[in-house]
């Protein structure tokens, strides 16, 4: 279950709830769902009851209502209150399961979708660099969720002081996108070669391209190990797997996010934290598997041991995550390169 789909789940509640009297409140356009802050607080958190109680009575008492209901649907385990009126959701094991077949059924498109069917995103014509690949890259957001680019004014991009050739002499393309992609629109972005070029930890644009081509190497040697990726359910239940599970969720969210507010950044922000998670995953950032957590079997046991149902797993985690990064590169118009 995604995100989105969460979301859906509980408005769908919300607007029951009413039709049933249970709860007299106006029903929201849409119902917010997000990662907690902290773990052991669910997978998602919403405050709708908060929202729904502006007003109109008491938040706890609306978020026990909404609770009752949740529970019973489909892909949720668990519902907890939270003072003073969060709903804090534990999606069942099936459901991360499911998560991964679906990313990895869709690929590189997964977040693709009709999110914005209908709805038009006014966008500028501009001539300066940066403000013209704001343009060009929002247009293909706004097309990968179903939405309309229609003339109109904006973003608002702050210019840089170099032409577009000046960068690809000294960035290269995939650099030169990323430097101006990654801050936010009204941010001055760093143009430093000696930073976005290098191959090393503290480059976001590395730690990304890096991930995915991991990703691509893990598959690799499965393959000559003869193991497959095959999610299976009850299989993700280490802190780093949930992480990683919950950035993959989001993503369709941050592509419409994204081409929603015109703001390519927030893609390439999450990114950078799926990256992230991935290496917490993989718990090493050299070529090499963590005992507690491997994602295949090191060293001589993969000659010793068959590969289990885990390892089979966590591959399909790895390969899943691939799919998010590969997406997410291509719609920033950035390549994703399987050896680095």
């Amino acid at each position: 279950m995604t995100p989105a789909q969460l979301s859906r789940t509980v408005l769908h509640t919300v607007r029951r709830a009413v039709e049933d009297d249970e709860l007299c409140v106006a029903v929201p356009e849409r119902v917010k769902v997000r990662t907690p802050p902290r773990p052991g607080c669910g997978d998602y958190a919403t405050n709708v009851a908060l929202l729904l109680a502006r007003g109109e009575g008491d938040a706890l008492v609306i978020a026990e209502v909404l609770r009752r209901r949740l529970v019973l649907a489909p892909g949720i385990a668990r519902v907890d209150v939270a003072a003073p009126g969060f709903l804090n959701i534990t999606l069942d094991a099936h459901s991360h399961a499911q998560l991964v077949r679906d990313v990895l059924s869709q690929g590189s498109r997964y977040g693709h979708g009709e999110a914005l069917a209908g709805v038009s995103v006014p966008l500028g014509s501009a001539d300066e660099v940066r403000a013209a690949l704001f343009a060009h890259v929002v247009r293909g957001l706004v097309g990968a969720v179903g939405g309309v680019v229609v003339p109109g004014h904006g973003p608002v991009v702050r210019p840089v002081p170099v032409s577009g050739a000046d960068l690809l002499r000294s960035l290269g393309p995939d650099a030169a996108r990323w430097a101006l992609l990654r801050p936010a629109g009204h941010d001055l972005p760093d143009l430093d070669p000696a930073r976005l070029l290098s191959q090393r930890e503290d480059n976001p644009l590395f730690r990304v391209q890096y991930a995915y081509a991991r990703t691509r190497a893990l598959v690799r040697n499965a393959r000559q190990l003869g193991i497959t990726p095959e999610p299976a359910s009850g299989a993700y239940d280490h802190p780093a797997e949930i992480g990683l599970l919950g950035l993959l969720a989001d993503h369709p969210r941050i592509i419409e996010a994204a081409a929603r507010h015109r703001a390519p950044d927030q893609l390439a922000r999450h990114l950078v934290g799926v990256a992230d998670a991935f290496f917490r995953f993989h718990d090493r950032f050299l070529d090499r598997f963590h005992d507690d957590c491997p994602v295949l079997p090191s060293g001589d046991s993969s000659h010793q041991h068959k590969p289990s149902a885990v390892h089979r797993s966590r591959l399909a985690l790895a390969d899943a995550t691939g799919a998010v990064l590969a997406g997410g590169l291509h719609l920033l118009g950035i390549s994703a390169p399987e050896h680095l």
